[in-house]
């Protein structure tokens, strides 16, 4: 299928103080089935420069094949991209020198130390930084004659995302960087990100892992076969899509629990029907909820246990936008 991909003119092109803008984004495959089919379907986004952008969605949604279209290492069949007002595809060498990548997976020269192979990768560029200098950023100073072959899995994530920085990027592009490590591992690597936005460069990242869009994206985009669900901050996305803050606890005795409605902070309370006395508040202002169940309580002899409050999370976004099924 022929690219379709419209060019701006260059004065438009180059007048952002957008790091990426991507309108009616489109890209077919074949389908084994006979035909084709869009993993992306009219994606429209916008990243913003210096902040850091979490892409979520379920396997297949398109997140891979969406920056690999941005990156300019894969052909659009129609749409237009722009990163830092250069389209990748008439003009993929000024975009190449501006950009770091960070595959979900990498191959590097088997019998190359990791200061010479950051050596080779910076002189493919005009601008480049010094291997000493991006190896002790990610503390792996002490491996600097080291084969690749010889880290850990911590440590060669870690230099995957500092062979990217070789050419000093303004915009850093990371797929699935925290796959496959440890919880320790995960968040020395969530360290090293952080400092990349601190920065000023722009991070645009893919995870499976909502802590880690939570913790690290400035905001997050949902996609969904071939779109953009939901985009915006993570407590904005929580408080659109998550399911509601809710206190669940036991008593010593039961209770109608439509005698706590009235109370301060409660949309609404329910018996959980496990016939052990358990029940859940619907609730918008717990710090308000709280104090006056356990005032309720008191007045009333009744002993409150194992009292638990639980707010939406990124998890829950997610499973309310995308669905609870099981896709491949």
């Amino acid at each position: 299928m022929q690219t379709q991909l419209a060019t701006a003119p260059p004065d438009i092109q180059r007048a952002t103080d957008d790091a990426v803008t991507i309108e009616g984004l489109v890209k077919h495959y074949p389908d084994p089935q006979g035909g084709t089919f869009a993993a992306v379907d009219g994606l429209d986004l916008t990243v913003r420069r210096g902040e850091i952008l979490g892409i979520l969605g379920p396997n297949g949604a398109g997140k891979t094949t969406t920056l690999e279209i941005i990156e300019g290492l894969t052909p659009a069949d129609a749409g237009t991209v722009r990163v830092l007002g250069l389209d990748p595809f008439t003009e993929p060498n000024e975009v190449q020198k501006r950009i770091g990548i960070q595959l979900q997976s990498s191959t590097y020269f088997e019998f190359l130390r990791l200061g010479e192979l950051l050596d080779l990768f910076g002189r493919l560029y005009p601008t480049r930084l010094d291997p000493d200098e991006l190896l002790a950023r990610v503390g792996l100073e002490g491996k600097k004659r080291a084969l690749v072959g010889e880290l850990s899995g911590g440590q060669a994530q870690r230099f995957a995302v500092v062979a990217a920085l070789v050419n000093d990027p303004e915009v850093v592009f990371l797929d699935e960087p925290t796959t496959g490590l440890d919880p320790q591992a995960r968040r020395n690597l969530w360290d090293v990100i952080a400092s990349l936005a601190d920065d000023g460069r722009t991070v645009i990242l893919t995870t499976h892992y909502m802590e880690e869009a939570e913790t690290l994206a400035d905001r997050v985009a949902v996609i969904d076969h071939g779109r953009i669900a939901a985009v915006d901050t993570p407590s904005r996305l929580m408080d659109r899509f998550g399911s509601g803050t809710t206190i669940r606890f036991t008593t010593d005795s039961p209770i109608d629990p439509l005698s706590l409605v009235d109370l301060p902070g409660v949309l609404g309370a329910t018996d959980t029907g496990s016939g052990e006395a358990t029940y859940i508040l619907d609730v918008d202002a717990p710090d308000l909820a709280v104090p006056a169940l356990f005032m309720w309580a008191g007045e009333r002899s009744i002993a409150i246990n194992d009292l638990a409050i639980h707010r939406p999370t990124l998890e829950d976004v997610f499973l309310n936008i995308t669905g609870r099924s099981l896709r491949d």
